[in-house]
């Protein structure tokens, strides 16, 4: 899955820098997924009072699937939602999202989401062909 870019937004690209908003755009409207994942993961932790919000359904299908993996594995694409967001992203089993606060990366929840102890207690059977 890749990204849809407008002509427009190309030429701009072309020609120099583009803005974070014109980038993010092109991603929401791309990866619509994705997008309604991370901006729900998002909008779930800044509606709280936590540090940390996630995801965990698995997506509807391959396609799904795939743009969940475009935007969390391009380190342009996930910076730019975190950026957007205000969050720091993480990822677990080609499902697991989730957000954090800035100020919670580095503490223990943080730590203990994207440590190998973490990705190993997140796994089971139905997950390996994830």
């Amino acid at each position: 899955m890749s990204l849809d870019v407008p002509t427009a937004l190309l030429e701009r690209a072309e020609a120099g820098p583009v803005d974070d908003a014109e980038f993010v755009a092109c991603v929401r409207d791309s990866l619509p997924y994705a997008w309604t994942v991370i901006s729900g993961v998002a909008g779930d932790l800044h509606a709280g009072d936590a540090d940390f919000a996630d995801h965990e359904m698995p997506p509807p299908g391959e396609a799904e699937r795939g743009q969940l993996l475009r935007a969390l594995a391009s380190d342009a694409i996930r910076g730019g939602l975190e950026r957007h967001f205000g969050v720091r992203l993480a990822f677990q089993n080609c499902h697991r999202v989730a957000a954090f606060t800035p100020a919670a990366v580095g503490g223990e929840r943080y730590q203990a989401f994207i440590s190998p102890r973490g990705q190993l207690l997140n796994q089971s059977p139905e997950l390996r062909d994830c």
